[in-house]
């Protein structure tokens, strides 16, 4: 008989929120990359706290860890540059958006 394995995690849900340093952790960059993506336009944190200068106490939507992981992908494995990636996945979002 085949050995059943327990599957454990977390439920996550759309509206849950992110602080910048949990975005980092589960990306894999630092904050100054996180600065760059919000600068370019890639990310848009949740809450009204402006500029780079508070970035500590930014917030993002969990969806943000896709678009930083694609980005990610896009310019490490295709060589793709942050503008053309954020053309990339903004386009990735209307396809999302018209398929559902």
């Amino acid at each position: 008989m085949a050995k059943q394995e327990i599957l454990r995690g977390q439920l996550i849900e759309e509206e849950t929120m992110i602080t910048v340093d949990e975005l980092c952790r589960h990306c894999a960059v630092r904050v100054e990359q996180v600065i760059t993506l919000v600068q370019e336009g890639i990310l848009d944190p949740a809450d009204d706290v402006a500029g780079p200068e508070s970035a500590d106490r930014w917030q993002f939507h969990i969806s943000s860890v896709r678009r930083v992981r694609t980005v990610l992908h896009l310019q490490r494995d295709l060589g793709v540059n942050l503008p053309g990636a954020a053309l990339a996945v903004e386009l990735l979002d209307r396809i999302a958006e018209l398929e559902r």
